[in-house]
């Protein structure tokens, strides 16, 4: 393959390249050099720049969209990942939303494929400070949308910090459901802690509260704990969960409840 085969400019071809790395999960330097036509100190500057806009992270000898325990993945590569999966688990939630409640969503890509299943629900007051989650109910018949205002973060799609915590604290809903990308048999955790505080104001702010992760996340831990597992009310996985973690999920947490592929 060579560059005739890819955009020639700069920020073109660091587009393609970020996607490419998306796409597969990581890649190396010297894949990155062959595929796109160029040398192994533009494909450095050019991971460098994503590194910078967060949509890549580098490594010694290439970089990858993966999370870390340290790192969140960027939301383009969120949004791709297991899908499935978070369709379940988003049609199992969605049938523990009644009408007439008031329910509040985080900014992950699990909560995000819930909001896609409200319209039918209504009337409904949805809270949110995911800007994707956002678009997509605004103007949504019988759904009154309040958005969360904060510092927007592009690398997750949503709005963060000291006065997102401040209107988080503001409201009271019936339900909220979050997911973290890390959950040990006693915790939940995230690895960056603007996302934490976020989500740990979500929890305080809510009558019953929801942890929605897929299997991916299990059996895992990350940089900062948001919460431990008996701070949620109900804990719903996909049905590819390993049955010895969710064995061990139950033995602290009675009510964890499986979502059918």
């Amino acid at each position: 393959m060579n560059s005739r085969q890819h955009p020639a400019g700069g920020a073109a071809r660091r587009q393609a390249m970020a996607e490419r790395v998306m796409r597969q999960g990581s890649a190396s330097v010297a894949e990155l050099a062959e595929a796109f036509g160029v040398s192994v100190m533009t494909v450095h500057r050019d991971l460098d720049e994503l590194e910078r806009q967060g949509m890549v992270r580098k490594f010694r000898g290439g970089a990858t969209a993966q999370a870390s325990n340290v790192f969140e993945s960027n939301i383009a590569y969120r949004r791709a990942a297991h899908q499935e999966e978070k369709e379940a688990i988003a049609r199992h939630v969605a049938r523990l939303v009644e009408p007439g409640i008031s329910i509040m969503l985080d900014d992950s890509t699990t909560a995000l494929a819930v909001a896609r299943r409200l319209g039918g629900i209504t009337p409904l007051t949805v809270v949110t400070n995911f800007l994707e989650a956002v678009k997509l109910l605004a103007g949504a018949p019988g759904i009154r949308l309040m958005a969360l205002g904060g510092e927007y973060h592009p690398t997750h799609d949503s709005f963060l910090g000291v006065s997102c915590v401040d209107a988080v604290e503001a409201m009271n809903t019936d339900m909220v459901v979050v997911s973290t990308s890390a959950v040990s048999d006693r915790c939940a955790f995230h690895q960056e802690q603007e996302i934490v505080v976020v989500k740990q104001a979500m929890l305080r702010s809510a009558s019953r509260r929801v942890l929605a992760v897929d299997h991916s996340k299990l059996d895992r831990v990350a940089l900062h704990r948001v919460a431990p597992l008996d701070a949620f009310d109900l804990i719903v996985v996909d049905s590819r969960a390993p049955a010895d973690v969710v064995q061990r999920l139950r033995e602290g947490h009675r009510n964890v409840e499986i979502a059918k592929l």
